[in-house]
């Protein structure tokens, strides 16, 4: 894929009112530009106070100048960047004149595609840049810093090179089928595809909690009315959120919250008590109630734990439930039926608390942290994407196939033949093996400016 060829320009920071704005201009005319705007150019990487220039030598704005002449910059192109102040209509002048004199608008996300172009990055370093213009949490940043920083594309390069080792073993066995050492029965030969098969678990756990930070969960409360759905949402939330009445149907639309627990972001709704109602406002509730219960990565089905019908509805109510995502009992209002805060396992799991006074609330958290494996503060996550966690569990397999012909047919070919499938699978996460659509699509959901 090839950058629509030109010097671009566009304003990097947020848009709003701010101390510092700035004007990131990059291409093959970003010498000429920067010296019609503000006269000389300042040496390279030395920022230099100048004077930002109309058509008619006017000032537009006085602000920090600094060059970066290629290939030694973001895009690897020629690069200024103008730091004025952040006032929008300054911001916007300044960028209508640089237009002026033959730059561009950028598209989302352009720089950084040249950047992946000129192989200052590779794809998962570029998607880790927005990762981390996007991160929600400290554990989140951290993830897309160690992704940006190369750690994820180094350990997909050193799978890749482990197998391209253990391609050339097989082939060995392939080219030279007569010598008297049996290259294919070779304990070493074995030792190395159980390396790879330890490193394909360790990087796919640490890519897993780094989708988990960025991605999160999205948990949906359902139950009957005046379960105390609403009081739970407020719970987890921190505050009110939601309107708490004793009223049944106090909820008709859906609420939406966003948490964290200890790192993992976690999408709460809250939805309109399931049951049959004449009301056609309600009646609109519990058919959005419906579409999110099928959407959810998990459902909290909150069930009033002093009312005895519907305890002992609760098989029937789940059953009914337009989902087949995992769902957690929570037996709600404990402090009126004088039970203690319980965890208890099963095909489906029940948690007695009360959202009333907090008890066992705990528990639940933990609970929803071990559902999807997430470890807090954990040191070796990696920002990743669905693609990517896709990419490894193909390769994954690939191996998985591999070692299972070398065990049970000493079939080189088809073991060589596994091997450069999963290289290619994994050439797919750092951008080696990608296509022009694939390219858009990432790049396109960037901001304008990076």
């Amino acid at each position: 894929m090839s950058p629509v060829p030109g010097t671009i320009a566009a304003i990097s920071t947020a848009p709003g009112r701010g101390g510092i704005g700035i004007v990131r201009i990059s291409g093959p005319a970003c010498r000429s530009i920067g010296e019609q705007l503000i006269g000389e150019l300042p040496a390279p990487r030395v920022a230099a106070l100048r004077a930002f220039l109309g058509e008619h030598g006017e000032p537009i704005d006085e602000g920090i100048a600094l060059y970066f002449p290629a290939p030694h910059s973001l895009t690897g192109e020629d690069v200024l960047e103008l730091q004025g102040h952040g006032g929008p209509v300054v911001l916007d002048l300044l960028l209508r004149r640089v237009l002026a004199l033959g730059a561009r608008g950028a598209e989302p996300g352009e720089f950084t595609q040249r950047a992946f172009l000129n192989e200052k990055l590779d794809l998962a370093q570029a998607e880790a840049v927005a990762d981390l213009i996007d991160s929600g949490s400290a554990q989140a940043a951290r993830a897309a810093l160690r992704s940006l920083q190369g750690e994820f594309s180094s350990r997909v390069h050193a799978l890749v090179e482990a197998m391209l080792q253990l391609r050339m073993w097989v082939e060995a066995a392939i080219d030279f089928p007569d010598e008297e050492i049996d290259f294919l029965a070779d304990r070493a030969l074995g030792e190395r595809m159980e390396s790879i098969r330890r490193q394909f678990a360790e990087l796919g756990e640490a890519a897993r909690q780094g989708s988990l930070l960025r991605d999160g969960l999205t948990l949906v409360i359902a139950g009957r009315p005046n379960a105390g759905k609403s009081s739970l949402l407020n719970r987890l939330a921190g505050y009110d959120a939601a309107i708490v009445t004793a009223i049944p149907g106090t909820t008709r639309d859906v609420l939406r919250e966003r948490i964290e627990i200890d790192g993992l972001p976690l999408h709460i709704l809250d939805t309109a008590g399931l049951r049959e109602s004449p009301d056609e406002v309600e009646a609109e509730g519990i058919r959005r109630a419906h579409r999110e219960i099928e959407r959810a990565d998990h459902v909290l089905f909150v069930v009033d734990a002093a009312d005895p019908g519907a305890v002992a509805a609760v098989e029937a109510d789940l059953a009914a439930l337009p989902t087949s995502a995992p769902r957690t009992i929570v037996l709600n209002k404990i402090d009126r039926a004088a039970r203690e805060p319980a965890l208890e396992e099963g095909a489906v799991t029940r948690i007695r608390l009360s959202a009333a006074t907090g008890a066992g609330l705990d528990l639940l958290r933990t609970h929803l942290k071990d559902c999807v494996g997430f470890h807090a503060a954990g040191s070796g996550a990696l920002s990743a994407r669905a693609r990517h966690l896709d990419a490894l569990r193909r390769a994954r397999g690939h191996v998985e196939e591999a070692h299972r012909l070398l065990l049970e047919r000493h079939a080189g070919e088809l073991v060589a033949q596994e091997l450069t499938d999963a290289q290619r699978a994994l050439g797919e996460i750092t951008g080696e093996v990608s296509s022009d659509d694939l390219l858009g699509r990432i790049f396109g959901s960037f901001c304008i400016g990076k």
